[in-house]
């Protein structure tokens, strides 16, 4: 089975650790978005949507982030996918609120055009406006993520036990740390954060990460001001 990965990518993260967490024999195949390798026929031919993560698994190919850790939990047996209809239902449910209602306003309205220069809006009027948008939605969907979804009694972000939508949610919520978002106004948040940085392979699968958060310390960002 290959993994074709960048190691900064938001949505590879989450894939990865899980992968690291449950020892699964992968091959991993880096995808240099940064040279935009992803783009490129050689990838392109194979994931039109030129994006990563994409895994292969014989004649199987999944294309999307959410969709990989469902058939890789699968795969394995994992607990982390529940076979309960009901308790699968609600990590299918708060997958999909991560990746539509969260992660649009979070990651391409607030985090990533502060980091990319691919993502800056065209004019400067145009992107101070993405930003005070993407800052009062994220607002929004953090409040709701620390005050309902998480709540002061959870320990997850599904119940008690660890799923795969912890591990979706985390590599998405942290994309704010590149930014400078404190979370501390959102206990909670931080809480669950806090339990998940707790897991063995959480250091090695971050590092590339949190090196761009290093690089762009002290740089001035829109944070939920």
């Amino acid at each position: 089975m290959k993994l074709y990965m960048h190691p900064l990518s938001t949505t590879c993260r989450g894939v990865r650790l899980f992968i690291a967490e449950n020892h699964i024999p992968v091959e991993e195949v880096l995808v240099d978005l940064m040279t935009g390798e992803h783009m490129q026929p050689a990838y392109a031919g194979i994931n039109p949507n030129c994006l990563v993560p994409m895994i292969e698994d014989g004649d199987l190919r999944l294309t999307e982030s959410s969709a990989i850790l469902k058939y890789l939990a699968d795969k394995i047996g994992s607990p982390a996918y529940p076979k309960d209809l009901k308790a699968r239902a609600k990590v299918n449910e708060m997958m999909d609120w991560s990746n539509t209602n969260f992660y649009r306003e979070w990651g391409y309205n607030l985090c990533y055009p502060q980091l990319f220069p691919d993502f800056k809006r065209r004019s400067e009027e145009a992107h101070s406006a993405t930003l005070e948008w993407g800052n009062a939605q994220s607002k929004r969907w953090l409040k709701l993520l620390n005050d309902h979804w998480i709540g002061p009694n959870k320990r997850y972000l599904c119940d008690d036990e660890i799923t795969i939508a912890d591990y979706f949610g985390s590599g998405i919520v942290t994309l704010g740390e590149a930014i400078g978002i404190d979370f501390a106004p959102y206990p909670n948040v931080e809480r669950w954060l806090d339990t998940i940085k707790k897991l063995p392979s959480w250091p090695t699968v971050n590092e590339a990460f949190y090196g761009l958060v290093t690089a762009v310390k002290g740089q001035n960002f829109v944070a939920l001001a």
